[in-house]
């Protein structure tokens, strides 16, 4: 993954928490978790819960490393972030939902930002 957008991410939730933004926290955050459920590896689909014939022994023994995404690939999810949230802006406009138009466009900022230092 890019360690250098997964720091500037951190960067930015602390910050933001600092400031008390509700609205950068809450963009910062789902960034992050977009990109940390991307990184998990997909559940293999043979095996039965709690099947103890096959179980792994020991603490971390049945642990998987998890995929590491490319640049491309962790922009594209923080790009999606924004996407999303102007499309929901856009929506909530449409329904006379201001205020909630207006808390996603400050969380697509506060995104955009953080993408502003890696264009």
């Amino acid at each position: 993954m890019s360690a250098r957008l997964r720091a500037d991410l951190a960067a930015a939730l602390t910050t933001a928490m600092r400031a008390r933004d509700r609205a950068a926290v809450a963009a910062v955050r789902s960034a992050l978790a977009a990109v940390a459920n991307a990184e998990a590896v997909p559940v293999e689909q043979g095996r039965a819960a709690g099947a103890i014939g096959s179980a792994a022994l020991g603490a971390g023994a049945a642990d998987v490393a998890r995929r590491e995404l490319t640049d491309a690939e962790v922009l594209a999810l923080v790009t999606a972030e924004v996407d999303e949230r102007m499309a929901a802006a856009a929506v909530m406009t449409g329904h006379g939902r201001a205020d909630e138009a207006q808390r996603l466009h400050a969380e697509a900022d506060a995104l955009r930002a953080v993408l502003a230092t890696h264009g």
